[in-house]
């Protein structure tokens, strides 16, 4: 604590109005809480990356921040469960003549338990070796009822033709992963948009992880498989994309592009006409993340809206030799041009956008 620098945060009178609000006296931004007649000053800046405390709520005798919920005790700024290398710090408080008076020089010091490394937190290289193509699979189902995916098979079919042609492969069936959904810091705050997603950070259940690894660290080329649903991708699909806004939003807060140099191509199958929505959306999404097209990056089948008879269409995707033939003939296409991009080379210019290219991004 230093010397006494007591400073005016107004009336009582209105101050006590609310349980808890973030007030700013100089360039120091203090949660002042109100509870049972007494006020309660602590930083107004979360340990975690900068949350605004006194934006949050109160729980109990705790603030809780409104972008991850990290708590804080509205009196000691410790955290929850206490520990003493982790607490924000706190100030002292007085009433004179009817105003709230905080004393900045009594400020407790700042400290931050340090955080257990993270292995997504590496420096992206790529291991040197053979290509390597991760298909992902999005179709959704009764997993006790299992059925036939159209969009599964051809998935299956393109990465045995990439492993024929000497990439590792992996193969990630969405289903499969328990993940949560994205929670929205991202609307709050960009800066609440963490890298990896504050979800992987806090939840070791969550298995959003192998996405994320086979996406930034592991794979050359991604190829996605959906089925057409109600004329969009599948629920899953919109789930993961949700949780990647973290991937691309490490451009805006940090200046770094995760996705270099790797390739992007799809599989969309359907038993209606809406190829043209579903693909334009893929390709929208996995070009703002970073990733590169072959020609004719997509693979789609669909027999539109006149044929609802979907056994028929099962039948169509097992037995269409062409279909097949097109599957293997997108991975050669995105397998080579992914060779050229690790060769060096580069279809355009591989650095970064620069600011005022992005400003100018809708």
């Amino acid at each position: 604590m230093g010397r006494e620098q007591w400073h005016d945060l107004g009336p009582v009178a209105k101050l006590r109005q609310r349980q808890l609000q973030q007030v700013q006296v100089k360039r120091t931004l203090i949660a002042l809480s109100f509870v049972d007649g007494e006020f309660s000053a602590i930083s107004g800046v979360c340990n975690h990356v900068g949350g605004p405390l006194g934006e949050g709520r109160l729980a109990g005798e705790h603030v809780v921040c409104p972008w991850h919920s990290c708590k804080f005790h509205r009196s000691t700024g410790q955290t929850v469960p206490v520990c003493e290398q982790d607490c924000v710090p706190r100030f002292t408080t007085k009433v004179q003549d009817g105003h709230l008076l905080v004393d900045l020089g009594s400020a407790t010091p700042r400290s931050k338990k340090p955080d257990a490394p993270h292995a997504l937190l590496r420096p992206i290289r790529r291991d040197p070796g053979s290509l390597r193509m991760v298909g992902v699979s999005t179709t959704t189902m009764d997993a006790k009822n299992p059925r036939y995916s159209a969009s599964d098979h051809l998935l299956a079919i393109a990465l045995g033709h990439a492993g024929a042609l000497g990439a590792e492969t992996r193969f990630i069936r969405l289903q499969d992963l328990p993940f949560r959904a994205c929670e929205g810091y991202y609307s709050k705050s960009a800066r609440a948009c963490t890298w990896p997603c504050s979800i992987t950070r806090a939840d070791p259940s969550d298995e959003m992880h192998k996405v994320y690894e086979a996406l930034v660290f592991w794979a050359d080329v991604v190829l996605l498989a959906t089925p057409i649903r109600s004329g969009a991708a599948s629920s899953l699909f919109y789930r993961m994309a949700e949780r990647l806004h973290c991937v691309r939003n490490q451009l805006t807060t940090h200046d770094r592009v995760l996705i270099r140099n790797k390739v992007a191509a799809f599989i969309v199958v359907g038993g209606h006409d809406s190829v043209q929505a579903v693909s334009g959306h893929l390709l929208g999404f996995f070009a703002d993340l970073g990733f590169l097209f072959p020609q004719f990056p997509l693979v789609a089948h669909s027999r539109g809206w006149s044929s609802a008879d979907m056994e028929r269409n099962v039948a169509v995707v097992q037995q269409n030799l062409e279909l097949h033939q097109a599957a293997q003939a997108l991975v050669a296409r995105a397998l080579g041009l992914s060779t050229r991009l690790l060769d060096g080379d580069r279809p355009g210019p591989a650095a970064k956008p620069t600011r005022a290219r992005r400003k100018a991004q809708p």
